[in-house]
């Protein structure tokens, strides 16, 4: 007796959703289209904000700049939700695996004490800065508009409270868990003069309404600034004293911001791309926020590298005309 299996092919009435169709043509979607694309309501609102009734809930009036289709402003890296997460798994699995390998072989008591206070008073202190990140990022996220800008900046301003916690993990693990190094950092961040410039600045961005002003002080301004004073500069300093293991506890620090610098200038990019009005706007944005930001991270530069500073923020300025120049805020060469 033998058996003869069969199959047959059954074709679907429709291959996507409608509003996708739409879009991209009746043919099979990719999971972050259906994810993203006209996911934000933008009719039949029951009320506009009780706190801004000038607006409505979603307002593309949020920023000065402007754009056709808003979501033109698409993740080059596909994330929606499951693939963010499963993304982030494996980079937080990576970080817990250095963590543990650090503290089981108690790498932190080869450290020298003077090494251990810098550690503490010039990097730790970023917590807070990296709070003010998080923040920045979830107002982009609530006065944005469209989905594929908005779910993007969530998932950064999620990236920037684990990177808080995770420098708040170095902390722990030079004081053995007690906590005390956090409270040193604290008062460094509340009282040392250096650090005060970088506190008034980010009280002074998390006001802002403009979230599009926001987006280029964050995210092309202040992150340049942050990756190569304490991410690059000061990991060489680190590596100089004896402390070279520290960077394996940074990794995860410098992944989060490599990734989302990829995704923050193609975003850039694409609304220079639109028009000139939104072209000069950033560039204006990227100058005022490039000389506040100078200004309040000098005294702590100046604190960590001494005769080095101007060299160091020379190095940052030119960074950030290389990342404006690739995403066409200003013309190569200038």
């Amino acid at each position: 007796m033998s058996l003869e299996i069969k199959t047959a092919t059954i074709d679907p009435v429709r291959q996507t959703y409608a509003h996708i169709a739409r879009r991209f043509g009746e043919k099979p979607a990719s999971r972050y289209q259906e994810a993203t694309y006209d996911a934000q309501a933008a009719v039949n609102f029951h009320y506009r904000p009780l706190w801004m009734p000038e607006k409505e809930l979603n307002d593309p009036t949020h920023t000065a700049l402007t754009m056709q289709d808003w979501y033109a402003l698409k993740d080059p890296r596909q994330f929606y939700y499951g693939a963010y997460v499963q993304n982030r798994a494996k980079m937080q699995d990576t970080a817990e695996s250095n963590y543990a390998f650090f503290e089981k072989r108690n790498l932190a008591s080869l450290i020298e004490e003077s090494v251990k206070t810098r550690i503490i008073t010039g990097l730790l202190p970023l917590r807070h800065v990296e709070q003010t990140a998080n923040l920045n990022m979830m107002s982009c996220c609530a006065y944005g508009y469209g989905t594929a800008l908005t779910q993007a900046c969530l998932y950064a301003a999620m990236d920037r409270l684990g990177i808080a916690q995770y420098l708040s993990r170095i902390g722990l693990s030079l004081d053995d868990n007690s906590g005390e190094s956090l409270a040193v950092a604290k008062k460094a961040w509340m009282e040392d003069p250096a650090w005060q410039g970088v506190r008034a600045l980010c009280e002074e961005l998390l006001v802002h309404k403009d979230w599009g002003e926001l987006f280029v002080a964050q995210n092309l301004v202040v992150d340049t600034l942050l990756n190569i004073v304490f991410y690059q500069h000061f990991d060489n300093w680190l590596s100089a004293n004896g402390a070279r293991d520290i960077s394996m506890l940074t990794e995860f620090m410098q992944s989060c911001l490599k990734d989302q610098a990829g995704w923050a200038d193609n975003v850039l990019k694409t609304l220079a791309a639109e028009n000139e009005a939104n072209r000069e706007q950033l560039k204006s944005w990227m100058e005022k926020w490039q000389e506040k930001a100078f200004a309040a991270y000098r005294p702590i530069i100046a604190d960590l590298f001494g005769g080095e500073a101007e060299n160091i923020l020379a190095e940052t300025a030119a960074q950030i005309q290389q990342r404006a120049a690739k995403t066409g805020l200003i013309e190569k060469g200038k």
